[in-house]
């Protein structure tokens, strides 16, 4: 499968070939920047992307806690989402994201 991953400035990477299981993996596995500060625990809010719309709907929903980090993400959006509570499958090929200000180190 393939993501495609706007980084804080606006330049596009695509990453193909990703076997990572989450989206925060194959994002960090990339290479790029971002913080991802608790390693997928959903726990922080520095591994916050915002999904492109046509995205959004092919997600599992936003889980309570989830929703409770993304209250303190630096501006949260209605796209938002922990990339570390993205579940990565064949379905979400193409993928395409944003990371979010406050993501990056």
């Amino acid at each position: 499968m393939r993501i495609v991953v706007y980084d804080q400035s606006g330049t596009k990477v695509e990453i193909g070939n990703v076997s990572d299981k989450t989206l925060m993996s194959a994002i960090r596995s990339a290479g790029l920047n971002i913080t991802a500060q608790c390693g997928g625990c959903a726990s922080c809010a520095t591994c916050h992307v915002y999904v492109e719309d046509d995205w959004n709907r092919k997600l599992e929903p936003v889980s309570d806690i989830e929703d409770a980090m993304l209250d303190v993400a630096e501006e949260r959006r209605e796209n938002s989402r922990l990339s570390c509570q993205v579940k990565l499958s064949d379905e979400l090929d193409g993928l395409t994201v944003r990371l979010a200000p406050g993501s990056g180190f």
